[in-house]
C-alpha cells in the first residue's frame, strides 16, 4: 500500500476536471485544495468533500505555501485543468511550491514556453507532466505495435477526421478566443497529433489548406505517414449517418484506408495516465514538444487552398 499522496486541482468548474477528481481518487489519494475563479463546484462532494476550495488564485498559491512549511503538509501534485493560455503560469505555481504538474494538453501554447518551463523544473527538482490519454487507448497502442513492426521503408496513408458539435457558448468562451485556446486545431487537435506523431514518428513537412474558427483542414508528412486531417466543431460537418443518430461527435481514423476502430474506451484514460506518472513513468514536456510545435505552425500558417493532397471532406465546405 503506498503513501497516500496530496493533490491540489486548479480548474475544478470545468468539463474535464471530474475525471482527474476520479483519478485521483481511484488511485487511492486525496484532494486537498482546490481553485476555480467560478464556484460552480459541487462535483467535489461527489469524491472529495473535505477539499478547501478557493476563488482566488493569490490565495490559493498562498495556502499551498503555507502547506510546504509543514513537510508532511506538503503538496506532492497539482493538477491543472484551466484554459489553455494559464497552464503555463499555473505550472509555475506548482513548481514554486515544490509540488509536481499535472497538466491537462496542450501543456503550452508555444514551444519556447517548453523551454523556460524545463528550466524552472532544473531549478525547483519538480517535474511537469502532460495528459496525453490518447496514448493509453488500447485501440492505438496496438496500432503503435503494428507500425513498429511494418517493413522499415512502408509509408502509411492515414486520413484524420475529428468532428465535435459545439454550441454558440464556445466562440463567447475562452475557447473561442485564439489568444487563449490556440484556435481550434490546438483545441481540439493537439492530441491526435501527439499520438499521430507518437506512432509515426516526426514531422518533415507542414501544409495547412483550410482554417476558420470552426474548422481546419491540412498535411502533415511524418516519418512513416502521410496524413490528411480535418478538425470541426460544425456539426453541419457531421456525416449524415452519425446526424440521423443524433450523435454530435464523429472520430475516425484510417491506416491505408482501414478504419481503427477507438470510437469507446475513453472514460478511464485519465485514471491510466495518474497511475503511469504514479508509477514513476508519465510523459513530460519532451514528450509534449513536437505536438505544441506542430500546432504552432498550423496556427500561424497562410491556408494554400484546395491544392496538393488534402483531406476530401474539405470540398463539402460552402
Amino acid at each position: 500500500m503506498h503513501k497516500q499522496l496530496r493533490f491540489a486541482l486548479i480548474g475544478s468548474a470545468g468539463y474535464i476536471a471530474e475525471r482527474h477528481m476520479k483519478a485521483i481518487s481511484e488511485t487511492g489519494n486525496d484532494l486537498v485544495a482546490t481553485l476555480d475563479k467560478n464556484d460552480n463546484v459541487g462535483i467535489i462532494d461527489s469524491y472529495f468533500p473535505k477539499a478547501d476550495f478557493f476563488l482566488e488564485t493569490e490565495r490559493f498559491d498562498r495556502h499551498l505555501d503555507k502547506l510546504r512549511r509543514i513537510p508532511e503538509n506538503k503538496i506532492d501534485y497539482v493538477s491543472i485543468c484551466s484554459p489553455n493560455y494559464l497552464h503555463d503560469a499555473h505550472i509555475r505555481l506548482a513548481l514554486r511550491n515544490q509540488s509536481d504538474a499535472i497538466s491537462e494538453k496542450p501543456i503550452v501554447l508555444n514551444p519556447w514556453n517548453i523551454d523556460a518551463l524545463k528550466e524552472i523544473e532544473r531549478e525547483t527538482g519538480n517535474k511537469v507532466f502532460n495528459i496525453l490519454q490518447l496514448r493509453y487507448h488500447p485501440s492505438i497502442i496496438k496500432l503503435r505495435e503494428e507500425i513498429k513492426n511494418a517493413p522499415k521503408d512502408k509509408v502509411f496513408d492515414i486520413d484524420l477526421t475529428y468532428i465535435t458539435s459545439r454550441g454558440r457558448w464556445y466562440f463567447m468562451s475562452w475557447k473561442g478566443d485564439v489568444s487563449k485556446s490556440g484556435g481550434i486545431a490546438t483545441n481540439i487537435g493537439v492530441h491526435f497529433f501527439d499520438m499521430l506523431i507518437w506512432i509515426f514518428g516526426g514531422v518533415k513537412e507542414n501544409i495547412l489548406h483550410y482554417y476558420s474558427a470552426d474548422k481546419a483542414g491540412g498535411f502533415l508528412m511524418l516519418e512513416k505517414a502521410r496524413v490528411r486531417w480535418f478538425l470541426s466543431i460544425d456539426e453541419e460537418m457531421l456525416p449524415e449517418a452519425v446526424q440521423q443518430k443524433g450523435q454530435r461527435t464523429y472520430r475516425s481514423i484510417t491506416v491505408d484506408g482501414n478504419e481503427i476502430e477507438f470510437s469507446g474506451g475513453f472514460t478511464d484514460l485519465h485514471t491510466l495516465t495518474y497511475m503511469s506518472i504514479l508509477d514513476g513513468k508519465g510523459f513530460g514536456l519532451d514528450d509534449a514538444r513536437p505536438s505544441i510545435e506542430t500546432v504552432y505552425h498550423i496556427r500561424n500558417s497562410k491556408p494554400v487552398g484546395l491544392s496538393g493532397d488534402y483531406h476530401p471532406i474539405l470540398k463539402n465546405i460552402r
